[in-house]
């Protein structure tokens, strides 16, 4: 099957001399739902809009169903709806005339039908007559989701959709966009939450400085992020490991006083107790102990710094951080 969107070598360079893009090569497959992981500044904005034809690209190419987005501008802008991050909404207009504009907009033919299921959906339908400026935050960024689903586009491109929003409206969010799965659409979105990539993301998208450092199954990745490792420093320096220990999944530091073990939270157990207990019968004297914990941004240099060991060893000597939110 051919990919919905395909996106080959693709770079941006904004007036100034700064690379938002570098070589971006991504196939997102139709019907399922990727998140693009990265902090602030990383580029998720700027691909985003370059696929929907807001950023042209510096170099590479993007098609869009076999439609390039340069040659094919309207065939291609025709089977996508963009949310934005900002909520840019008039404020005297109503919720259905903003959505029926909107349709009108990408010569829909009129069909109050659709609207009106499409606004039940979301939620939205007792507000219809509403102005835009009674609404809350919450309300306006489910009025920015019907107005990008308003001509029937196959992509939906959501950019940190729940950015702002309390829980309860994020997790609602996540159903919309389950929903909409099912219905056939392929959902594209930015987040830098983790949870959220975690609860409804097939693939995840990892990017930084303009690069895109992985693509991967999320069950592959949050395995990944999973993992903690536990240092422990002894009082005196050993050469080698004892047979004992070398049972376990642990590694010796150059200097011979540090003992790490990496073991993943999401087991049954994590296997510390009775390593403890080996180094002890081992006649090794604890000096310390610490915990770390793979945060996003050490996955991004593990990725960059995939050969380079000491680069690994030095993010891993952190010290712990909690999960990203």
């Amino acid at each position: 099957m051919n990919p919905i969107v395909s996106i080959q070598n693709l770079s941006k360079v904004y007036q100034g001399g700064h690379q938002a893009l570098k070589e971006i090569n991504l196939e997102i497959k139709e019907g399922e739902i990727l998140a693009l992981l990265g902090p602030n500044g990383a580029g998720k904005t700027t691909l985003i809009s370059t696929i929907c034809g807001i950023v042209s690209p510096s170099s590479g190419t993007v098609t869009v169903n076999n439609h390039d987005i340069i040659k094919n501008y309207r065939e291609s802008r025709e089977l996508i709806g963009l949310v934005p991050q900002e909520l840019t909404l008039g404020a005297f207009e109503t919720v259905w005339n903003t959505i029926n504009f909107s349709r009108g907009l990408f010569g829909k033919k009129k069909d109050d039908a659709y609207l009106e299921e499409l606004l039940r959906e979301l939620t939205l339908w007792d507000k219809k007559d509403n102005e835009l400026r009674t609404l809350s935050g919450g309300m306006k960024r489910r009025v920015l989701i019907a107005k990008a689903l308003s001509h029937q586009p196959k992509i939906l491109f959501l950019d940190e959709p729940t950015a702002g929003v309390d829980v309860e409206l994020r997790k609602d969010m996540w159903n919309i966009v389950r929903r909409l799965k099912e219905s056939g659409v392929t959902i594209i979105l930015t987040t830098h939450y983790i949870e959220e990539a975690e609860e409804i993301a097939d693939r995840i998208g990892v990017i930084n400085n303009g690069e895109l450092l992985l693509i991967e199954d999320k069950k592959e990745l949050m395995q990944k992020l999973g993992q903690k490792q536990l240092i422990v420093e002894i009082k005196e320096p050993i050469e080698t490991l004892s047979t004992q220990l070398s049972k376990y999944s642990v590694s010796l530091s150059e200097d011979g006083s540090k003992i790490t073990y990496t073991y993943d939270t999401r087991g049954d157990g994590t296997g510390i107790t009775s390593l403890l207990q080996a180094i002890n019968e081992s006649g090794l004297s604890l000096k310390d102990m610490q915990t770390t914990q793979s945060s996003l941004e050490d996955i991004f240099v593990n990725l960059v710094h995939d050969d380079g060991g000491d680069q690994n060893q030095h993010k891993n000597s952190k010290v712990e951080k909690p999960h990203a939110h």
